[in-house]
């Protein structure tokens, strides 16, 4: 067990938390986009399309690498039996409580009030069963994501940790150097998806195998890359440091990505070429969001610490209330940036309300924490 102290970087809490309610009008505009989805308006807005695509095509690499900076902090601070007990209980016991709570509600909703999940009746043994798993991960993914990391996270930590020191600091670390390495796990990727889209072409529409394996690989990369920000300075002074061509590079990237969803399709290499295009603009925009959270965000603030704590709790619940908005409201308003900020407002609303309701109740703040709760 190692202790390694050094002073609280606000900044890194404050893009932690604003990624995390970026779910919120994500989901929102997702249903004003061109994308399918469980509801949607009569029309889709062009404007709102892009919105949804721009946040999507970077925030949950940024949010991994972060996570992965943070995780592998947490285990130079405990023993690793430890660390995988106190990381699993703060992921598994969510994800969990999740479930029953919100996503299987939000099942019958939608298999009750629209046509996205099809002949339910007519479904074989394994489409009730994909179905089911497709739509209880649902939104959870990213906590079954983290925990697949964590476990992997116990051999590459300790790797880390333990391996003999690096010739170099990495202070010779250049983004030229940076983009290569992600450019190649990306191809990596596209590999395998395009040798599973040959030989097992069943496995893609698996729930449990996309979420598990599909994505937990796609954003290992940034995950292993935040753990070595924290051990290696140079890496993260690298990171928050802005330069200009990241920047363009990540405008250029979204440009790319919204061409391809658009005039690509996903028999054709859809996935492949999204796939590389969202992991360099990922990367890319670590060095965007980082240099600009550390100029703008990097002071201790009681609303932060507040958006901070509260960010979890406020993604679980946004995505049913998402939903019950679409179904609710959307056919009866025509604007689409009306219905917007409507749905905003519908939704911040009533996840903040219900938040504070649950941080009233010891036993609902221990499920949507996983930390026990001590007595005042």
């Amino acid at each position: 067990m190692t202790n390694k102290t050094q002073e609280r970087e606000y900044f890194f809490d404050s893009i932690r938390a604003y990624l995390m309610l970026l779910g919120v009008p994500f989901h929102v505009s997702l249903i004003y986009s061109t994308q399918s989805w469980t509801v949607n308006s009569p029309a889709p807005s062009e404007w709102l399309t892009l919105l949804n695509d721009f946040i999507h095509a970077f925030r949950m690499q940024v949010f991994f690498v972060i996570s992965g900076y943070f995780s592998y902090m947490l285990y130079l601070r405990y023993s690793s039996k430890r660390w995988l007990k106190v990381r699993l209980e703060r992921l598994g016991i969510p994800m969990l409580a999740a479930i029953p709570l919100l996503t299987l509600p939000q099942f019958f909703m939608i298999k009750a009030w629209t046509s996205k999940i099809g002949d339910w009746h007519n479904f074989s043994f394994y489409q009730k069963f994909n179905a089911i798993a497709w739509n209880l991960i649902s939104h959870l993914w990213f906590l079954l994501v983290l925990i697949v990391l964590t476990v992997a996270g116990l051999w590459i930590f300790k790797k880390l940790r333990d391996g003999r020191r690096a010739k170099t600091d990495y202070s010779d670390l250049t983004w030229g150097k940076l983009t290569l390495a992600i450019l190649l796990c990306s191809l990596i990727w596209g590999v395998i998806r395009r040798l599973l889209f040959i030989y097992q072409p069943l496995l893609l529409g698996d729930g449990l195998f996309n979420f598990a394996v599909m994505q937990s690989l796609f954003f290992l990369p940034f995950f292993v890359l935040g753990a070595m920000a924290w051990k290696y300075p140079a890496i993260k002074a690298l990171f928050v440091k802005p330069v200009a061509w990241t920047f363009i590079g990540s405008a250029l990237a979204f440009i790319a990505y919204v061409a391809n969803q658009t005039w690509n399709k996903g028999e054709g290499w859809l996935y492949e070429i999204d796939t590389v295009v969202s992991m360099l603009m990922g990367l890319w925009m670590v060095n965007v969001v980082f240099s600009l959270g550390h100029r703008l965000l990097n002071s201790h603030s009681p609303r932060v610490t507040y958006l901070v704590n509260a960010s979890l709790f406020i993604y679980l619940v946004h995505h049913p209330l998402t939903i019950l908005f679409g179904i609710l409201f959307v056919p009866d308003i025509s604007n689409n940036s009306v219905g917007f900020f409507a749905g905003l407002f519908f939704v911040f609303g009533i996840a903040f309300i219900l938040y504070e309701i649950h941080l009233r109740i010891p036993f609902l703040r221990f499920l949507f924490s996983g930390k026990p709760q001590r007595r005042t």
